[in-house]
């Protein structure tokens, strides 16, 4: 009797020190995935990404397509941009921009900035190319295949006026495999497709880092979208990172500066600070409402800043 409770007591150590350690798992049997980890705090960048265009013989527009479409994952997945698709209009293709000398990027500040954009991220495929090389006897036949690509990427920081960042981004990717000969050219053409697909995102994501680095050097810009009594209402909320409880700077616009001799813009000087605001609320899909904190004379365009 006394060693049939002994062996009771011991079960029921044995399954509470047991499910003291339990992990759930889906119905599969595995792990859950936990949330991934944000490293970025700060409050995010407006940036409208206009589509990127082939020069190269190959691949068609298909390439700019693929491209434009891997470098918007990437930045999503930064966690650090606001992608602005419904403001392509404003500036057209890549293309457009490039045969307009950049005229139209500079045309359009004011009304961008109106509009809460801080960058605008365009680009080419400057070149996209495949070599391959085929053994020429038996039925199994081993395709050596070489691709290379070259992506030049820009960036044009509306609230200064000007480019900040120009860079071309060459790709390289080897695909050696053992293969049954294709002899339909169908088939053929849609494999150096996906090759030349393959090659330009990695060209695509060399360039991430990079862009990371010259964004993290520049400083979010904001603007007093309305005034209504003592409410000031920003074009940023909670999609932007903007937080309740968060003061910002309020600026004036700066001075648009041209070149005495050729007449072009070449940039624009930094606004003189009139006060500070504070964050009470958040309105629409990403606007937030602020009361006056320091200062006084805040009008509707000024620009704000996180203090």
């Amino acid at each position: 009797m006394l060693l049939n409770k002994k062996i009771v007591l011991f079960l029921i150590f044995l399954l509470s020190s047991c499910s003291m350690d339990v992990i759930k798992r889906n119905e599969r049997g595995k792990r859950p995935r936990t949330a991934p980890r944000q490293f970025f705090n700060g409050v995010k960048k407006k940036v409208v990404l206009l589509t990127f265009f082939n020069e190269s013989p190959y691949g068609g527009q298909d390439l700019g397509i693929t491209a434009t479409e891997e470098l918007r994952k990437e930045m999503i997945r930064s966690g650090q941009y606001v992608i602005e698709p419904k403001l392509k209009s404003l500036f057209g293709s890549s293309k457009e921009i490039y045969s307009g000398g950049g005229v139209k990027l500079v045309q359009m500040t004011r009304k961008a900035k109106s509009s809460g954009i801080n960058f605008v991220v365009f680009g080419r495929i400057i070149d996209a190319r495949i070599r391959e090389k085929t053994d020429e006897i038996g039925v199994v036949r081993e395709t050596k295949s070489y691709s290379e690509a070259k992506v030049e990427l820009r960036v044009f920081d509306i609230n200064a006026g000007k480019e900040i960042f120009t860079e071309t981004i060459p790709a390289y990717a080897d695909d050696n495999s053992f293969k049954f000969f294709i002899s339909d050219r169908e088939s053929k053409l849609e494999y150096r497709r996906n090759l030349l697909r393959y090659v330009v995102k990695i060209a695509v994501r060399k360039a991430v880092p990079r862009l990371l680095k010259v964004y993290e050097k520049l400083d979010w810009v904001g603007r007093v979208a309305k005034i209504i009594g003592t409410k000031i209402y920003i074009n940023a909320g909670r999609r932007s990172g903007i937080n309740i409880g968060d003061i910002l700077k309020v600026l004036t616009e700066g001075v648009e500066i041209f070149d005495p001799e050729t007449g072009a813009m070449i940039g624009t000087s930094k606004g003189e600070l009139k006060g500070t605001v504070e964050i009470i609320d958040f309105v629409g899909q990403d606007a937030s409402v602020a009361i006056l904190h320091s200062g006084g004379s805040v009008h509707e365009g000024d620009f704000v800043q996180l203090y």
